[in-house]
């Protein structure tokens, strides 16, 4: 019964994933979150982001579905529960008395209200098309000044970006010199080299070779030096090699995850 359950689950969140727009997909969410979580109440896994525990978490992917990764009461997923792991635990962000000028892009729902209330932060979201973004901005042409913001996070958007060292260079320019970023990507850490071609254009062949429909490539190893050739430093951080195995499992983490974190 359990299997059929999960079978039908995947199949509906896959139709769900490569059917309905990003925007109306979040809008629709903030509605059927409480009600999800509420069925799926357990003790099994935990979402560290606001400490609540399930039977379960939900299956995600566009193509192939990975079971057990998106919480029912955050949406959140191992990198946005890895993410806040490592800004709680490595990083001032939650207890700086000082003010920190926080730029972040396409906003995820599970951060959106919790950044936007922290008394420390001087917070500004932005995207082209996100519902939750205060500046609607191209991030290869930012409407900010130079040297800008503290903190930048820029996370699983480089991917849709087509030119990617533009949007690079721009993260740089508005970050102020001694500012952090954390700019996570899908990454194969078993491919050298980033891989990308643009004459593949049918959504379901993008869909297959670079894992969602709107990607443009599959970023390898080498994306850490290319963040470098822009100026930045940049720190490979394997966070989960650092948390026991049994959190691991209980918060439902991508072991071996890297988190790019930069610096200016």
């Amino acid at each position: 019964m359990k299997l059929v359950f999960k079978t039908i689950m995947k199949k509906i969140f896959k139709f769900i994933l490569n059917t309905i727009p990003r925007p109306i997909l979040i809008r629709l969410s903030i509605v059927a979150r409480p009600i999800i979580a509420f069925l799926l109440k357990g003790n099994k896994f935990t979402d560290p982001i606001d400490g609540n525990s399930f039977r379960m978490f939900l299956p995600y992917g566009y193509g192939t579905q990975r079971n057990n990764v998106l919480s029912p009461s955050t949406l959140s997923l191992e990198r946005h529960r890895l993410l806040w792991l490592y800004l709680q635990e490595k990083t001032n962000f939650f207890t700086s008395t000082d003010k920190i000028k926080v730029l972040h892009f396409a906003p995820e729902q599970e951060f959106y209200k919790r950044f936007k209330k922290q008394a420390n932060l001087d917070y500004t979201t932005t995207d082209l098309l996100s519902p939750l973004a205060d500046v609607k901005a191209d991030i290869c042409n930012l409407p900010f000044q130079d040297n800008s913001y503290d903190m930048i996070l820029c996370n699983h958007v480089l991917e849709h970006i087509p030119d990617d060292t533009k949007a690079m260079q721009e993260l740089y320019r508005v970050m102020k010199p001694g500012g952090m970023g954390i700019f996570q990507i899908p990454q194969d850490l078993k491919r050298d080299v980033t891989f990308s071609d643009d004459t593949i254009t049918d959504q379901k062949e993008r869909a297959k070779i670079f894992g969602q429909y709107d990607h443009v490539r599959v970023y390898g190893r080498d994306y850490f030096d290319k963040l470098r050739s822009i100026g930045f430093r940049v720190e490979e951080v394997d966070y989960t090699n650092t948390i026991p195995a049994d959190l691991v499992e209980k918060y439902c983490l991508a072991k071996g995850e890297i988190i790019p974190v930069v610096y200016k």
